[in-house]
C-alpha cells in the first residue's frame, strides 16, 4: 500500500531525523550540504500552511508514462495533510499526524497505516514536517540559474521511498518536485494556485471512515 499511495500521489512531500540540525554552526564552517540545507531551510520555514493545485506526471525507467494525475492539497505543520486526487481516478490522502488514511473513492477501501518513519520521509511530510530536520535526512545540494533554486535532495537512510528528489523554487515559491526511485521511475510534480499560511484548522485534516467501504489496516515500515 505504501507503493501505491506513492506511486499515484505524491512519491512525496513533505517530514524522522537522526542527527538535528545545528543552528549554531556559521557559514564558514558549514560543509556544501550544509550550507545548502540552510538556504532550503529559509525558504521552507515561512510556509507553515501551504495549498495549492497540482498535476503530476510518472514515467517508467524508460521513459514511458504511466500516468497522469491532477487535483489539489493543503498541508499544515506538524504532520497534517490532505491529498486530493481529481482525475483520472478519485483519490483522498489524509494524514492527521498520527495515522495516514487512502480512500479509494471508486473502488470504496480505505487504508489506515501509521504515521511512521518511513511514510515521513516522502517529500508531502517533508514539507508537513518540521524543516529544520532536512539536513538530517537529506544531503543537499543547491544549484541557482536565472534566478530560479534547484536544490538536490539524496536521503541519508536507505529505508526511503526515492533515490533522489529536486526541488525548484521560482521567486522563493515552490512551483515543481521531480523524483526517481531506486527503479528508475521518475515523477514530476507542478504546483499552481499556490497560498502560503492560509488559515486552517485542524479539523480540516481529519479524516472520517464512510459507512460500507472495505477497511484495510496497514502496519508501520
Amino acid at each position: 500500500m505504501v507503493f501505491r499511495v506513492m506511486n499515484k500521489l505524491v512519491p512525496f512531500l513533505l517530514i524522522g531525523c537522526v542527527v538535528l540540525w545545528h543552528a549554531g554552526v556559521s557559514a564558514e564552517e558549514a560543509d556544501p550540504s550544509e550550507k545548502a540545507a540552510q538556504v532550503l531551510v529559509n525558504l521552507l520555514e515561512p510556509m507553515k500552511s501551504l495549498a495549492a493545485q497540482f498535476q503530476q506526471t510518472t514515467l517508467d525507467g524508460s521513459g514511458a508514462r504511466l500516468q497522469e494525475t491532477r487535483g489539489d492539497f493543503k498541508l499544515k505543520r506538524p504532520g497534517l495533510f490532505r491529498w486530493q486526487v481529481i482525475e483520472p481516478e478519485s483519490q483522498l490522502v489524509v494524514s492527521d499526524g498520527q495515522q495516514v488514511y487512502v480512500y479509494d473513492i471508486d473502488l470504496e477501501v480505505v487504508t489506515v497505516q501509521p504515521l511512521d518513519q518511513r511514510l515521513s520521509h516522502t517529500p508531502a511530510l517533508l514539507l508537513s514536517g518540521q524543516a529544520k530536520e532536512v539536513s538530517a535526512n537529506f544531503i543537499i545540494e543547491h544549484e541557482v540559474a536565472e534566478e530560479v533554486d534547484y536544490f538536490y535532495l539524496k536521503p541519508r537512510s536507505a529505508d526511503t521511498l526515492f533515490e533522489q528528489l529536486r526541488l525548484v523554487f521560482v521567486d522563493k515559491q515552490l512551483r515543481e518536485m521531480h523524483l526517481e526511485d531506486s527503479l528508475g521511475q521518475q515523477t514530476s510534480i507542478g504546483f499552481s494556485s499556490m497560498r502560503i499560511n492560509p488559515l486552517f484548522s485542524d479539523d480540516e485534516f481529519q479524516f472520517e471512515i464512510p459507512e460500507g467501504v472495505d477497511v484495510v489496516e496497514g502496519q508501520a515500515g
